[in-house]
């Protein structure tokens, strides 16, 4: 008896071990590649200001979150039908390898980067067979009073892998860009050697068979919402984005069709692909829709932050621009340490005193972070914007353990698969969605005032009226790239007319600063600030409320949903 206890003793660590490594790195490339786009673009020979090269980097960023809010709830399903452990080392083998093809890009240009683009969409498939699967392999090994806690520690290195993700990749592009993939490889070879090794079914199989229907209608339909979101945010037909354009419109609507279709298929076929009657779990529904709200704002700041610090405020403070991505995620660090230090006390506390006090705080203090973030001037003070970016991370780690620990634990077991499939799923949507909705916010927050701001600029120094014109009439979304990957875009646009040669050394040497760009853009960039930010207050205090409403405890993890 002893020794059978040892036994699970030992595997619960192992399964907890191996799961963490899988989602962080799957984490990690999530984020990895948002900070590293300057080397990439240089690295593949892209003009990254060109328009027809701003998909290129949209694709790199969405892609990946695309792919993987899409395929986590079919390989949850196919988990619990034939083996979490089979499905999760098969997705640890075809992560490696496709990180290993990543490495190796024999192209330039457009091909190089549809090759990334490509490769990046298999990498991605296997970081979803990783996620949907490991915690429901954690749920099985670890008995009812440890299970915050292990599940604390996955979320933690789940969400601190797209933390982390973004100073690697500083780190790592300073040296070359290929090695942003080369880091997974030799990781990724030995955790899928050990995870074949040591891994093994200690949880029920469901069996049945797959819905193709629902499969086809729910991948279908949501990657061609998120397909339009995309397209939405480049310039279309002389508007600042893409929304007016038929395309996108035709995308999202007939997105948002099939997916109630699927809604009517899963109600009647005989084995579904999700369980709807999961939905009738207060824990499991109300969780998932505070998780979605704050998975949007996260992901949105994110990326927000980027931008402010590479376009602006490193800029200002005597930062050369090729330099800005790395110290960007420096600056962040923060974020990344205040996340880290809650995520695993609070996995602890939520298993010894319940999970809704706990997510239920984090996402209140969530919105508080934002808030304080919106009454920031653009050229803060860093300690300021140290404290309120990590109480942030604090909140969000506050927030994710408990509120992970809750969904899961109100499921039955043979259901574990595909409820964490619903759940990445859930969370992985909203990381894809944010970039989109804060990205929209940001430029109809910009598309007022940086024209004129920016032809008015330019004239002041000198600059011809119709060049400066048609400077300013150039979409804020080509503005918001050259920020984020850290290009002056004032002499990139004036350099091959020969503008800048028309014009005296002082005016040069102004309109090449690090500091003129950032000083013409940040009024306008404000204004987009103070609409994302309260937007993602907004978002937060709807996850509070939620949280609060999941109920002051969860069900058994034994007990069966409602019949449907």
């Amino acid at each position: 008896m002893t020794e059978t206890r040892a036994a699970g003793d030992r595997y619960k660590w192992t399964a907890l071990t191996n799961t963490t490594a899988a989602v962080f790195m799957s984490a990690l490339d999530g984020s990895i590649v948002l900070i590293a786009l300057p080397a990439i673009f240089t690295g593949v020979h892209l003009d990254p200001l060109a328009p027809g090269n701003i998909a290129y980097l949209l694709w790199m960023i969405m892609g990946y979150r695309l792919v993987q809010a899409v395929l986590v709830v079919t390989v949850g399903r196919l988990g619990d039908m034939y083996g979490r452990v089979r499905i999760y080392n098969a997705g640890f083998a075809v992560f490696t390898f496709a990180s290993i093809l990543l490495s190796f890009d024999p192209f330039d240009g457009g091909h190089g980067a549809l090759w990334l683009i490509a490769w990046r969409v298999l990498q991605a498939v296997g970081g979803s067979m990783l996620t949907a699967n490991s915690a429901a392999i954690l749920t099985d090994a670890f008995p009812a009073e440890q299970r915050g806690f292990a599940l604390g520690i996955n979320q933690v290195a789940g969400l601190g892998g797209m933390f982390i993700g973004l100073v690697a990749g500083g780190l790592l592009a300073a040296w070359d860009w290929r090695a942003v993939f080369w880091v997974n490889v030799p990781i990724g070879v030995f955790f899928t050697v050990w995870a074949y090794r040591t891994l093994r079914e200690t949880g029920k199989r469901g069996g049945g068979r797959i819905d193709w229907w629902g499969n086809v209608t729910f991948a279908v339909g949501l990657s061609a919402v998120l397909i339009g979101i995309t397209a939405g945010l480049q310039p279309h037909g002389g508007h600042t984005m893409g929304w007016s354009n038929p395309l996108v419109q035709i995308l999202i609507a007939g997105g948002l069709v099939l997916l109630a279709a699927f809604v009517v298929i899963e109600n009647r076929v005989k084995a579904p692909m999700i369980q709807l009657s999961l939905f009738r779990l207060r824990a499991f529904t109300f969780g998932n829709l505070a998780g979605l709200a704050i998975s949007i704002g996260r992901g949105g700041l994110q990326f927000v932050l980027i931008i402010w610090l590479q376009g602006i405020w490193l800029p200002l403070h005597g930062y050369d621009y090729e330099s800005t991505p790395l110290w960007a995620g420096i600056f962040m660090l923060p974020l990344t340490a205040g996340f880290l230090a809650a995520g695993p006390i609070s996995g602890y506390l939520s298993d010894r005193f319940g999970s809704r006090g706990l997510a239920t705080g984090g996402a209140a203090l969530f919105g508080a972070s934002f808030l304080g973030l919106m009454l920031l001037p653009i050229d803060f003070g860093y300690g300021v914007f140290a404290l309120l970016i990590a109480l942030n991370g604090i909140a969000s780690g506050m927030f994710a353990s408990p509120n992970s620990s809750s969904i899961m634990g109100s499921v039955p077991a043979d259901l574990r698969g595909v409820a964490s499939g619903m759940r990445a799923t859930f969370q992985n949507s909203g990381t894809a969605v944010s970039i989109g909705v804060f990205f929209s916010l940001m430029i109809a927050g910009l598309a007022s005032n940086l024209p004129h701001t920016l032809t008015a600029g330019l004239q002041q120094q000198g600059v011809p009226a119709g060049v400066a014109g048609q400077i300013g009439a150039l979409p804020p979304v080509s503005s918001l790239f050259a920020a984020q990957l850290g290009v002056n875009p004032i002499q990139h646009l004036l350099e091959p007319g020969g503008t800048l040669a028309g014009l005296t050394a002082a005016q040069r040497q102004t309109l090449t600063g690090r500091e003129f760009f950032p000083n013409l853009i940040s009024g306008p960039f404000h204004s987009g600030l103070v609409i994302v930010f309260a937007f993602g207050a907004a978002l937060a205090f709807l996850a509070a409320i939620a949280s609060l409403l999941r109920g002051a405890t969860s069900r058994s993890s034994q007990e069966k949903p409602p019949c449907r």
